[in-house]
Parts: structure tokens; sequence; C-alpha cells
């Protein structure tokens, strides 16, 4: 199980990922959801898996920040979402759920994805909602240890909002 937080902010989600990448947290093994256009009129990116990303326009100085963190970035148009930027493990997931034209049961493809790393059916709902809502959401991803590790430092960080909706 992969837990899931949801940031209100960019300014929130980031921190968060400085704070987890200061302590040594495998950046490759955070995914990152979110809106990928704030006011730009032409948004344009590019992916390649398990790269970082080399040119892109119109995502915003948030996602170049996250670009040069996080492994995998993409930017796809999504029907119900628009345009939604991401980062990380869940950029491979969606790419062979969209390639294989995996849907489930009337689901979005963003949907299928997260339900394909495990996240409970009943959950998936919040997380798309929260992305609508132009919310961030970060997926931790890694064996107990490493989740533990991430949930230490997210703890640690006291000063920071965040809130898990995992339950």
């Amino acid at each position: 199980m992969n837990p899931c937080y949801v940031f209100d902010t960019q300014e929130e989600a980031e921190k968060t990922i400085r704070a987890l990448s200061r302590s040594g947290f495998d950046m490759k093994k955070l995914s990152l959801i979110g809106m990928g256009n704030h006011g730009e009129q032409h948004p344009v990116g590019f992916y390649t898996a398990g790269d970082r990303i080399k040119s892109w326009g119109g995502a915003g100085a948030f996602w170049g920040a996250m670009w040069s963190l996080l492994f995998g970035p993409a930017v796809f148009f999504l029907p119900g979402f628009g345009l939604i930027a991401m980062a990380g493990p869940l950029v491979t997931v969606l790419v062979g759920a969209l390639e294989g034209a995996v849907v489930l049961g009337g689901a979005s493809a963003l949907g299928a994805a997260l339900t394909r790393i495990g996240v409970p059916n009943n959950q998936v709902i919040k997380y798309e909602t929260a992305v609508k809502a132009d919310k961030c959401v970060l997926i931790l991803h890694g064996n107990a240890d490493e989740v533990a590790k991430a949930r230490a430092v997210l703890a640690g960080a006291k000063r920071r909002r965040w809130r898990n909706w995992w339950n």
C-alpha cells in the first residue's frame, strides 16, 4: 500500500519534497500529481520514462522545480481533468494504462493508474477530486522501512501543513 498525502498548495508540497530530499529519501520513490496549467495559455511538456524532463513550457515555476528533483516527469491532457503534471513511478503506470487502454469500470486513466499501484477504490475518488480542486497529491513508494522513514520526516515537519487522506 502506497500512502498518499494531499497538499492544499504547491508551496506546501514543495517544502515537504525538499525536506524528504534533505533527509536522504530516494526521490525516485516519490510520485507527485497536480494540475499542470497555472495561468499559462500554451502549456507544453515532454516526458521520458526514468529521466528528468529536458524541456517544458507553460507548466509554471513549481513544476520546473519539482521536475529538477523528481524523476519521470510528464504532462498529460486527461479527459475530465485537463492538463495534469506529474512525476515519479506513477507516470510509468499511467502510460501503461493509456497504452494498454486499461480503464477499470468507467474509471479515469488516473484512477486506473492509482488502482494499479494499490490505492483502494474508495480512496481513488478522493485523490481525483483533490487533483481537480488544484491540490497536489504526493505518493510514497517503497518498502515498509522506506515509507516509515518518509513518514517520520513528514511527522517531524510540524510547521508544514499537510493532510493524510489515506484514512
